[in-house]
């Protein structure tokens, strides 16, 4: 009789060998599920008392938001451990907003310890914001618990259109400085009640006297216009004569409840005009500003505007220079000229960057705003004149063609 290959026998062997071991090791797995947060698997388990962290709710759900309200919830975190537990805030989503932990003894500034058979809370915020939608917004919390580092807490809801103006925004592109004008907007709700203004304003206090505000309720005819509106009012905004020349930007502020507290903004743009232009190479007619652009604070610049002065008041137009940013910038007003027939006065204003001037940012950008001349014009209608001045003065090394 013939013996088996020894390599043969130990071939099978093998075989065997693994598909037992494999077999142990599913039926342990089968008894002994893997379970989420236990991270320390192969570790050594902890010795002394350990805390342990337990959230009886890790999600919430706001429902409707209105955009522009807010929403909050508080997320209750125990220590049903035997250690201290200590907690520190996470990462949150970009419009999620999470409170400190409510104070207790060990705590501090993002942080909190938690003794064993006690409680805190966490304050997860949400304000509703774009035109509308669902959203779903996390927090999350890092804890000392081994076999939960870490808790995310989610709140989610759905934005709803909370106002809306009609129009948006308030253009008024050929004001004259010497006269009065009247806009209005009507602005529609959406809450469950109808809507309280609290207050009205004119957001920038430098020409906020020219503004008379009144607010009345729409009537119901006038809501049908607006689907689902079940509220609204009417902004009139009545504004007086003397508004300097040059562009017009202000806000409209009004804060409503209904019942809870709504901020609406409405923009008023457009272009003050009168007696008085001004003209010039560097001067933009469309931004109303005159544009020096960077310049180098070794070798200066200068350049040239004209302000022009016609009406009734011209011959009174002697303009004098009563605020000047940046403070380097050297204005020099020339004498006043007729032109042709004499019904138009041109004055030479000579602005000046001289060498060495200081470093300066003013190039009308949200980040710089604009520099500024202020003029007393002498005219009983428009009495002051700002020139807007959109200038960076930098070092010449920083110049490049």
């Amino acid at each position: 009789m013939r013996l088996p290959n020894a390599w043969f026998v130990t071939g099978v062997a093998a075989c065997l060998g693994a598909a037992i071991g494999g077999g142990i090791a599913t039926l342990e797995a089968a008894s002994r599920p893997w379970r989420a947060g236990d991270f320390s698997i192969g570790a050594r388990a902890p010795s002394g008392p350990t805390p342990q962290a337990d959230a009886p709710e890790t999600h919430f759900s706001f429902g409707t938001v209105g955009v522009g309200a807010k929403g909050f919830h508080e997320f209750v975190i125990r220590n049903t451990g035997s250690g201290p537990l200590e907690l520190t805030r996470g990462a949150t989503s970009c419009t999620c907003t999470v409170s400190d932990f409510d104070e207790t003894e060990g705590g501090s500034t993002g942080a909190k310890v938690v003794p064993p058979g006690e409680t805190t809370k966490l304050k997860v915020q949400w304000r509703g914001k774009g035109d509308g939608g669902p959203f779903r917004q996390q927090a999350s919390v890092s804890t000392n618990d081994p076999r939960r580092p870490q808790i995310a807490f989610v709140v989610e809801g759905t934005v709803v259109p909370t106002f809306k103006a009609v129009p948006g925004s308030i253009t008024l592109p050929k004001l004259s400085a010497g006269s009065s004008e009247q806009a209005a907007v009507r602005v529609f709700t959406f809450g469950k009640e109808s809507p309280t203004v609290d207050s009205l304003t004119a957001d920038d206090e430098k020409t906020a006297q020219f503004y008379s505000l009144s607010s009345t309720p729409l009537a119901v005819d006038e809501l049908a216009a607006e689907t689902g509106a079940t509220g609204g009012f009417l902004i009139t905004a009545d504004i007086r004569p003397g508004l300097p020349i040059g562009p017009l930007r202000q806000t409209i502020k009004v804060v409503f409840r209904m019942p809870e507290e709504v901020t609406a903004e409405i923009p008023v743009e457009g272009s003050v005009s009168g007696d008085l232009a001004l003209a010039g190479t560097a001067w933009d007619s469309s931004r109303e500003a005159l544009l020096l652009g960077s310049v180098s604070s070794r070798a200066g610049s200068q350049t040239s505007l004209f302000l022009t002065a016609k009406g009734p008041h011209r011959a009174n137009v002697r303009p004098v220079v009563r605020e000047i940013v940046p403070e380097s910038l050297q204005v020099v007003v020339g004498e006043g000229k007729p032109v042709g027939s004499g019904n138009v006065i041109r004055i030479p204003i000579s602005i000046t960057i001289p060498p060495g001037s200081a470093p300066a940012n003013h190039l009308c950008s949200p980040q710089a705003p604009a520099g500024r001349i202020v003029l007393d014009t002498g005219h009983p209608e428009s009495p002051t004149l700002t020139i807007p001045v959109c200038v960076a003065i930098v070092p010449d090394t920083t110049i490049r063609p």
